[in-house]
């Protein structure tokens, strides 16, 4: 008998096995998790995606999307010529006027392709050459609950399964002791809440739905042991618990089962490998003060961005993070301010941290929300206090890193920055181009549920080809 027919029979193969995982590990850890394209169906650009959600809708005309004519025509009627027939939300629909709204802030072009930007965004101006900035994104949800879930999940209506769950159930993890999803939100933010359906796994097995760490001592609730409860009297309680799952599982066929005995096994793993991967107190002080003094407080979006690239050094596959307070209808140009001072500098100190380390090339940066703003002010225009409502028909996002053009402007609006004149992304085009960078065939990735095959981009969705590294 050779060695290989011995490892094969031997122990009914677990031999076989060990070598495999010894030789092969993250084949085996995908197929432990189930995965359905542990390789992909072709060559992968991202390892893994960091998603820096900015929940309320940013204004794209006061950060990303220079508009000098709105300055000209400030106070001035939005031409109905330019609205068309569009629709606009219960709040501004009423207006007897829509009186345009030009930015109050300064704009200047960076980097070698002259990318234009708010001097809000004196941090991001500084990686301006490793940006893709979308200037033409729309969606078709015009309010943030249908907005935030057709960003996440690729449909407006709740129960579908997000981003991070597709990639978990398509590609499985590349640690074998953290989850393949991980999701922060910043602390003590207002604005509209964050519910858990933006990263559930809707109709795929409860074991791809992302876990979120929370700020402070205990990133994931009841994952440490009680009081009087050892690591050693934990593993016996988990073992025996496993083995009535077993039994139960050979009585009943249940996938839930499975679930179970999976989930109840990475818990055990993560008791080890969470504490260690979310204590920051052994970076140097050069990295705090790269991100900025806030990233040494947790719960902040600049901590969470440390935490971040944390994650991705370790394998996790996809990072979501949530910065809640974009809703400007009123107080824009005093919350525009609050909000890059607590974001600019920390996301793009993540880009050139990736970058320094090795890690941007195979890692995807997005930063974006649910959609734009108004070119008109919301409400009466009064000095220069002012708010924008929601609009839908155009947004910017940026995105780096992960197989993804630097240095480069898609896409273009009207002088208006109020329809899209040029190379259109619509959310299904996004989340295919997403899934393409991860060697994913987005109309591949399928899940049958009710007879039907579902897909992260619905029947929908396109490539952008021109923003491919």
């Amino acid at each position: 008998m050779n060695r290989r027919d011995l490892l094969n029979n031997f122990g009914m193969g677990l031999g076989a096995i060990a070598l495999c995982d010894l030789m092969n590990p993250s084949k085996v850890r995908a197929a432990e998790d189930d995965a359905l394209l542990p390789s992909g169906h072709f060559p992968a650009r991202a390892k893994r995606v960091i998603y820096l959600f900015q929940s309320g809708g940013p204004s794209q005309m006061d950060l990303l999307d220079y508009k000098p004519l709105l300055n000209e025509k400030h106070g001035e009627q939005l031409p109905d010529e330019v609205r068309g027939t569009q629709r606009l939300t219960g709040m501004s629909g009423n207006q007897s006027s829509l009186p345009l709204v030009g930015s109050p802030f300064k704009f200047a072009q960076h980097g070698e392709a002259g990318l234009w930007m708010s001097d809000q965004l004196p941090h991001t101006a500084k990686i301006a050459d490793d940006l893709c900035v979308i200037n033409s994104m729309y969606t078709d949800a015009i309010n943030h609950g249908p907005g935030v879930t057709h960003m996440q999940t690729g449909s407006q209506f709740p129960g579908r399964p997000s981003i991070g769950a597709w990639l978990n159930y398509g590609l499985g993890r590349e640690n074998e002791n953290l989850p393949g999803f991980i999701v922060m939100t910043t602390k003590d933010k207002g604005g509209q809440p964050l519910v858990s359906r933006y990263w559930g796994n809707g109709f795929l097995p409860a074991r791809h739905q992302g876990v979120r760490f929370r700020s402070g001592p205990d990133p994931v609730l009841y994952l440490n042991n009680p009081d009087g409860i050892t690591r050693e009297t934990k593993l016996e309680m988990h073992n025996a618990l496993n083995q009535l799952h077993h039994i139960q599982q050979e009585q009943t066929v249940d996938p839930q089962i499975e679930t179970r005995i999976a989930q109840y096994e990475m818990a055990f793993r993560m008791q080890t490998s969470i504490p260690e991967a979310t204590n920051c107190a052994d970076e140097p002080d050069h990295i705090f003060k790269l991100y900025g003094e806030p990233s040494r407080q947790p719960g902040t979006f600049a901590a969470n961005c440390l935490q971040a690239r944390r994650l991705a050094e370790r394998g996790v596959r996809f990072i979501q993070l949530y910065h809640p307070g974009w809703d400007h209808h009123g107080g824009l140009p005093g919350g525009i301010k609050k909000q890059t001072e607590e974001t600019d500098q920390a996301s793009a100190a993540l880009v050139m941290d990736l970058k320094q380390r090795g890690l941007l090339e195979d890692t995807l940066v997005i930063w974006g929300g649910e959609f734009g703003r108004t070119n008109y002010c919301q409400g009466k225009l009064s000095g220069g206090n002012f708010g924008r409502d929601h609009h839908p028909r155009c947004f910017s996002l940026w995105m780096a890193g992960g197989g993804v053009r630097g240095g480069m402007a898609h896409g273009q609006t009207d002088p208006y920055c109020y329809n899209i004149v040029d190379k259109p992304v619509h959310v299904h085009d996004f989340h295919a181009t997403l899934l393409h960078l991860l060697g994913i065939d987005h109309e591949r990735l399928t899940y049958r549920f009710q007879g039907r095959a579902f897909r992260l981009t619905d029947v929908h969705g396109h490539v952008v080809e021109e923003i491919l590294a």
